[in-house]
């Protein structure tokens, strides 16, 4: 019986995420098309958007994952994270300049910063730990369907030539209903409080955690906004329509793909599932720097998926598992944030090696780290499940 509530919480929680991303989704591939199309941006500027909102939420991703870990207030975190969503959806309907639409992301991606990282620590406190992979595989699968249907509709909607602004007003629906499931979560208030300060120097973290959070933090210099990959689609000659069943075709493999690439984790250790990935994305981001046949760009957005699927379970079930106790949520926090730096620099660098060299060249750069980051995985974690082994 104590099983099934477990594993019905992980479900609530990732059915909010579902709802939610679906929402999201719904005006994601939209609103690089909105920008250059309609407000007349350029790749540039899309990459600053896109950077400043990343880093914003990145910040955020600590302080919200201590305070959830010190005052046992992760689900409210929750709610509060995911209701800024109806809110981006309201701005983006106001955004009359790119100023306008980047104020409208700061605001998604605050929520964002809010919800990820105690959102997280609830599914690592709902979940098994000898299941910890497989529990955020759960997640990330429904989490990537709530994407697969968003990224559908935006096809619908691009083929229909239903207007941005009608497509935003609809996905404030979904939205609102993935925030009600939120009252039906579940939290553990009795763990254990952080005593830890909020400080990096304070924080006893492993040596080869801290390794692999350095590591991350390489790899998201070059791993950019995957808005250029559907600026990307569109340049090599896809339709804005065609662009969108990309987009839903990359979400469905990732969904597909996710329980079991957690599940694998489980069973034979993080670093046989991290490895690959990151190779994948490597080569994947070279096919987008070298390769424009069409049949390819396809091929290129399915591996894309493997490789979200590949990590999203393995990278957060160790970090997760290797946390101190009571900081879960803090070092998932961490994790956020570096990511969200890297993303700042990474969409700002690619931004301006697009416009100033090519539209390959970012893809160059971002593959050339991608590989690297494998190498250092293996070199870090080698064979090992966790540290703690």
């Amino acid at each position: 019986m104590k099983q099934k509530k477990v594993v019905s919480n992980i479900v609530l929680i990732g059915l909010v995420s579902l709802f939610v991303d679906m929402s999201t989704e719904m005006v994601y591939p939209l609103v690089p098309l909105f920008l250059t199309a309609t407000l007349g941006a350029s790749p540039a500027i899309v990459g600053i958007i896109e950077g400043i909102a990343e880093s914003i939420a990145s910040l955020l991703k600590v302080f919200s994952g201590y305070i959830g870990d010190v005052h046992h207030n992760k689900k409210r975190l929750t709610f509060i994270g995911y209701s800024t969503s109806v809110l981006y959806k309201v701005f983006l309907l106001l955004a009359a300049s790119w100023p306008g639409v980047l104020l409208a992301r700061v605001i998604d991606r605050t929520g964002k910063g809010i919800r990820t990282a105690p959102r997280d620590a609830l599914v690592a406190q709902s979940s098994d730990g000898k299941k910890l992979g497989g529990a955020f595989g759960l997640h990330k699968m429904l989490d990537m369907a709530g994407s697969s249907l968003g990224a559908l509709l935006a096809y619908f909607f691009v083929a229909a030539n239903v207007g941005f602004h009608q497509a935003f007003l609809l996905s404030i629906i979904p939205a609102v209903i993935g925030i009600l499931i939120i009252f039906s979560v579940r939290e553990d208030k009795n763990g254990v409080t952080a005593s830890e300060k909020l400080t990096l120097k304070g924080l006893k973290l492993d040596r080869k955690l801290k390794m692999y959070l350095a590591v991350i933090f390489v790899f998201c210099l070059g791993n950019s906004s995957n808005t250029f990959l559907l600026l990307k689609a569109q340049k090599q000659g896809f339709s804005a329509s065609q662009v969108m069943l990309l987009y839903l075709i990359f979400n469905v493999a990732a969904s597909v793909l996710a329980i079991p690439s957690g599940k694998l984790s489980d069973k034979f250790g993080r670093s046989r599932i991290l490895v690959p990935g990151y190779l994948i994305y490597g080569l994947v981001y070279l096919g987008f720097a070298f390769l424009s046949a069409k049949s390819t760009i396809l091929v290129l957005f399915i591996a894309y998926g493997a490789y979200t699927a590949f990590i999203s379970g393995a990278e957060r079930a160790f970090i997760a598992e290797n946390a101190p106790t009571g900081l879960k949520g803090t070092v998932l926090g961490i994790y956020g944030m570096l990511q969200g730096v890297g993303l700042l620099l990474s969409s700002i660098i690619a931004g301006f090696l697009w416009d100033r060299i090519n539209s390959g060249a970012p893809f160059l750069f971002g593959g050339v780290l991608g590989i690297i980051s494998a190498v250092l995985i293996e070199i870090t974690l080698g064979r090992n499940n966790s540290v703690t082994e």
